[in-house]
């Protein structure tokens, strides 16, 4: 089955059913305990520094017209620092054992997996907005990526998924970080490079090399990887950008700080509602679906939603 591209014209994955109060989630959050000072002195050394100035952010034009992604537009940034990586299943554990939080998707029960990482999907529910290649799976969570009987053994090192808005926020409160905002993010994606499409540049594969994780084969049943198809991979994957950060496009969504609204820049016009942004695509964009696997490429969902393919990356002032 080939998915229609319009379908994917809101979003990547799907939102939450919204069935508890998001006011309590994000209560949850703030309740976090910061760690230790010489722990987050530790953390904060991990991050990359980027420069700050002023560059081009945003697309030229839009596939996507909903994604309000383009036109380009100048925009000045100051210096600051973000991580190389994703936040990890190690990193996140660490977290965990640390302040005993318990996420969104842990907390609801459940969370969306994508119907391949699922031992069997005809039990649970597909889900709606015509993406039925998302079943919500009871007990998926990040410890339990594919539901009860998965675990993160042999992936320590790849990116924690099923992360809520509200978990990235309870990580930063205890390590004493922060979510990167948009246009940091794009900043860092871009690597120092101007008007290109990839942290490297404009070809898809550079070489004949596949540069990052996205959905090879025939989207969404068929990955050409065959039956060891994992979706995520290790977190610090293929080559660095030129700010030595990896995975700035593939591989999982990771939430940034702001609301969804246009992008800075122009006529302003104050960002609303709860969705919050997600960026750089994950391991199930498609050209035949959702070529969101851009530098300028974005998404959004609710704070309180929870898939397989959605995690985080932490940065702070300079």
């Amino acid at each position: 089955m080939t998915a229609d591209p319009a379908a994917s014209a809101s979003c990547c994955g799907p939102a939450g059913a919204a069935s508890a109060d998001e006011d309590a989630h994000l209560r949850r959050a703030l309740d976090v305990l910061p760690a230790p000072p010489e722990v987050q002195a530790e953390l904060r050394q991990m991050l990359r520094p980027v420069p700050g100035g002023f560059f081009e952010m945003g697309a030229r034009m839009s596939r996507y017209a909903g994604d309000l992604d383009a036109p380009r537009r100048k925009v000045k940034v100051a210096p600051f620092r973000i991580a190389p990586t994703s936040v990890t299943n190690a990193q996140f554990g660490r977290f965990v054992a640390a302040t005993g939080y318990r996420t969104v998707a842990e907390t609801e029960g459940w969370s969306f997996v994508f119907h391949l990482l699922v031992a069997r999907p005809q039990a649970h529910p597909r889900a709606p907005l015509g993406m039925p290649w998302w079943h919500a799976v009871e007990g998926a969570c990040w410890a339990a990526p594919e539901g009860p009987g998965s675990g993160t053994d042999g992936r320590a090192d790849h990116p924690a998924v099923h992360i809520a808005w509200f978990d990235a926020l309870a990580y930063c409160r205890w390590s004493g970080l922060r979510l990167p905002s948009e246009v940091e993010w794009e900043r860092a994606a871009r690597g120092g490079l101007a008007r290109r499409k990839f942290p490297w540049g404009n070809a898809f594969r550079p070489g004949g090399q596949q540069a990052m994780n996205t959905f090879e084969g025939t989207f969404p049943d068929a990955p050409a990887t065959g039956q060891d198809w994992r979706g995520t991979v290790a977190a610090d994957s293929f080559a660095p950008n030129g700010y030595g950060l990896f995975n700035m496009t593939g591989n999982v969504w990771e939430w940034a700080a702001d609301r969804f609204g246009p992008l800075p820049g122009g006529a302003q016009v104050p960002r609303a509602g709860t969705e919050r942004v997600q960026r750089g695509g994950s391991y199930l964009c498609h050209a035949s679906y959702c070529d969101r696997y851009h530098v300028h490429s974005r998404t959004r969902n609710t704070p309180d939603s929870t898939t397989g393919h959605a995690g985080f990356r932490v940065a702070c002032g300079a």
